[in-house]
């Protein structure tokens, strides 16, 4: 990118705006998922259609960022060998993992309740930081937004109607949050490797290699020919594939240019979009009282969490210059 490039990308509103077209693309994909399973007719146990699903897509968004990296970028995406196999494991949580878990708990609960549970990665990053780094510790600001994102989290799985009153269950919730905890460990990977590597190559291959976990898993769905796609399903697969690789390459690209508590602030726009567009895209769901005010708990989580994410840095910058 030229001089001119890089000073829009640190613009403050234009990083508001493009930050929070790439969340709005993320939440859609809660929707957009569930109506791609009713499209298909997928039922709750057939796991290998819908891992089908999701190879093809993440390995088309694969190919898009590699297309948007040499040709529109017009950068190199060779990597040495030896990076290969740190790429592969990375695929193999961030994308592989992560989305058998997603996929599979999407299928168990509603776009709605998906959108809010998935918002957990953002709380376990802030925890396992803790324990990575010296110098991002856990402060009680951080701590009350902690409390208040998983207060969230458990109130929308809370049934105050029903006999049983809390409502969990592993291969739903529980995938959703095990995606939580895959996302969370391929964040402090891809970290690591983005000390050399650019962040758009890497998730160009981690996308792409990932991808095949999750198409190996769909083969029994490809040899048994149940799928019957539609062209609605093609047009879900292409967009669904776009959104990934277009979020993805606008939110490394922000990561790089700005300070990554400037930017990560806005994740909070996720659970919103992905809940509103849930309850206007698919009939059989709407906004409760109970899921609106687990909406601002997990909101307002993210958002004390990622503010005093900023205070601790600005504090440690002022001791930086003291000390100079």
């Amino acid at each position: 990118m030229n001089e001119v490039q890089d000073n829009i990308w640190t613009n403050k509103y234009f990083v508001a705006l493009m930050a929070i077209i790439a969340c709005i693309l993320w939440g859609s994909a809660f929707p957009v998922l569930k109506i791609t399973y009713a499209e298909l007719q997928i039922g709750p146990s057939d796991i290998s259609a819908r891992m089908l699903i999701a190879g093809a897509r993440f390995f088309l968004a694969g190919l898009m960022v590699f297309a948007v990296h040499k040709v529109m970028l017009r950068h190199p995406v060779k990597v040495a060998r030896t990076n290969l196999l740190p790429l592969f494991l990375l695929g193999l949580a961030q994308t592989g993992l992560q989305y058998y878990f997603f996929y599979n708990g999407v299928a168990a609960v509603s776009g709605i309740k998906s959108a809010i549970l998935n918002s957990v990665g953002n709380f376990f990053v802030v925890i396992f930081a803790h324990f990575i780094y010296t110098n991002d510790r856990l402060n009680v600001g951080k701590v009350l937004g902690l409390l208040a994102g998983f207060g969230g989290i458990i109130l929308v799985n809370w049934q105050p109607n029903t006999s049983v009153g809390w409502e969990f269950s592993l291969r739903g919730e529980g995938f959703l949050m095990l995606a939580g905890v895959t996302t969370t460990i391929g964040t402090f990977w891809a970290k690591h490797l983005g000390k050399t590597l650019s962040p758009i190559v890497i998730n160009a291959y981690q996308l792409t290699l990932g991808s095949l976990l999750l198409l190996v898993l769909g083969i029994p769905a490809l040899r048994s020919g149940g799928l019957t796609p539609t062209p609605l399903f093609w047009v879900l697969l292409v967009y669904s594939a776009f959104l990934s690789a277009a979020a993805f390459s606008i939110w490394y690209i922000l990561l790089k240019h700005n300070k990554a508590g400037e930017v990560t602030i806005y994740r909070f726009v996720i659970p919103i979009s992905g809940a509103i567009l849930s309850a206007i895209l698919l009939p059989e769901e709407r906004l409760t009282i109970s899921i609106v005010a687990a909406l601002i708990l997990v909101v307002g989580g993210i958002c004390a969490v990622n503010y005093w994410q900023q205070i601790d840095d600005k504090g440690r910058k002022r001791l930086a210059q003291v000390d100079n």
